[in-house]
């Protein structure tokens, strides 16, 4: 379980495919808090450390994790979001994150306002997730407030803290993300059945 506030930055140093299953190694200021057995998440995915060395660390995506999220898009030198897993007892200053993508989008646009930015992502809606304005959406592992809300698309409003301390800094129009969409949500459109 996770809250979708970004502990940090990490590196990707190595990549080593063995079989259908990606070996990520993540450079972080974290890493030499980290156990083994451990979850992490990165962008938005949990995965399960199975290595430590140093301020280095490695991770394995299982096939199906890389054909639904975009952790088969890095590369060496690559930026991920990471967060460690909620401590019972601490306090949920984003939303329950679950880290289970649910989907991709693709970053349609960027509007610089007077102090922040408005990002908007465009996702395919054959799978019936949904979005509410006001409700909670988490964009590569980051918990945030949906500001407009379509069927196949929803905007997202970003304070220049998020901005600096995310990857957000790093996307354009045309950047593929991982979406989780509100646990609460998701529970009520299965009740409701198909839009």
């Amino acid at each position: 379980m996770f809250t979708g506030i970004i502990e940090t930055l990490g590196t990707v140093v190595q990549l080593e495919k063995e079989g259908g299953n990606l070996s990520i190694s993540v450079k972080s200021s974290i890493s030499s808090e980290l156990q083994i057995d451990q979850s992490v998440m990165h962008n938005g995915v949990c995965l399960t450390v199975v290595a430590l060395e140093g301020d280095t660390y490695t991770v394995t995506a299982i096939e199906e994790t890389l054909e639904k999220t975009n952790l088969g898009e890095l590369q060496i030198g690559s930026l991920v979001n990471l967060e460690r897993g909620l401590k019972v007892g601490s306090r949920l200053d984003g939303h329950i994150v679950q880290g289970h993508v649910d989907q991709t989008a693709r970053c349609t646009g960027i509007t610089q306002k007077d102090g922040s930015w408005l990002f908007t992502f465009e996702y395919e809606p054959s799978k019936n997730n949904v979005t509410i304005e006001k409700g909670s959406i988490t964009v590569d592992g980051v918990s945030l407030t949906v500001v407009d809300s379509e069927d196949d698309r929803f905007s997202v409003a970003i304070i220049p803290y998020t901005f600096e301390n995310t990857l957000f800094q790093y996307y354009n129009p045309g950047t593929v993300v991982n979406l989780e969409f509100d646990v609460i949500g998701k529970y009520v459109a299965r009740l409701l059945g198909p839009r």
